[in-house]
């Protein structure tokens, strides 16, 4: 097919040779499949601000690094640079974090290049060497989900251990390769240790993964891992291949109001998004 404009600097630059097909149109980006010699790989190109259905919401880029200062106090008065900048820090927030993981054996697709908004990555396929399809495209049989369940919390410890909270984790964002489940789609991905909404994010990430398990194996909806892995991290004694046991006792208190209704209105913002995400080819 014809290149689209935002890949055709990257065919010139010699970085993809041809454009073969679109493989999907999500809510914060359009991924192609694309040849690169003898290989094929993906090229996601991101929306612009104005196009996407996730917003850069402060919770996500709480504490998120930029290059200088005139950049920090740019973006934080709105200005026409500060919102360019805060498009480029949105965009290579993913960039950064697919290294990271990928350096620390997280299942993620191998990031190659990012170059004029457009990131070059692997393309996650399946047994017969198709793309790889969303969990929420697949049937799962009991055993097989809580196999799938029981990988996916270890990658979430490994992302946990590593620095990194998804933020956004759920059926949608997850491939199903032939060798089982690669996490995708970070640009909203946290630090773990510098935002202070990153526990609740981890919590809800865990939960979705549960929920959606859950609707193949109603055991794993028992199972509270999020807490525990959270309360581990906390106390430093979090590792990639701790074992987990599925229960923890909450400590009482005072009840943290301002974050019960952080949790309806976030419940409120996954559902709206799920079902723009299911109206999607």
């Amino acid at each position: 097919m014809k290149a689209p404009p935002r890949l055709q600097s990257l065919v010139e630059e010699g970085l993809i040779d041809t454009v073969v097909r679109q493989l999907m149109s999500g809510k914060e980006a359009m991924v192609y499949v694309v040849r690169c010699g003898d290989d094929t790989r993906c090229a996601k190109i991101y929306k612009e601000a104005d196009q996407r259905s996730f917003r850069q919401a402060v919770d996500y880029t709480e504490n998120r690094k930029v290059k200088n200062s005139r950049q920090a106090r740019a973006m934080a008065k709105g200005t026409k640079f500060g919102r360019q900048a805060s498009e480029a820090a949105w965009q290579s927030a993913e960039v950064d974090a697919l290294y990271k993981l990928a350096d620390a054996g997280v299942r993620v697709p191998q990031p190659y290049n990012f170059c004029d908004g457009v990131l070059l990555m692997e393309l996650v396929t399946d047994a017969n060497g198709d793309a790889a399809p969303r969990l929420n495209d697949v049937d799962f049989t009991p055993e097989d989900a809580r196999r799938h369940h029981a990988s996916l919390i270890i990658e979430v410890i490994r992302m946990l251990c590593a620095g990194v909270v998804h933020g956004d984790l759920s059926e949608f964002n997850i491939l199903l390769a032939e060798d089982g489940p690669v996490i995708i789609d970070l640009p909203q991905a946290v630090d773990a240790a510098g935002n202070n909404h990153a526990n609740r994010m981890l919590l809800r990430d865990v939960a979705n993964l549960r929920n959606f398990f859950g609707r193949f194996a109603p055991d794993l909806l028992k199972i509270d891992y999020g807490n525990e892995m959270w309360d581990l991290y906390q106390r430093g004694v979090l590792y990639p291949d701790t074992v987990l046991t599925g229960h923890f006792k909450r400590k009482t208190g005072p009840v943290d109001l301002g974050g019960v209704l952080r949790e309806i209105d976030d419940a409120s913002a996954e559902e709206a998004a799920r079902r723009v995400r299911m109206a999607q080819p």
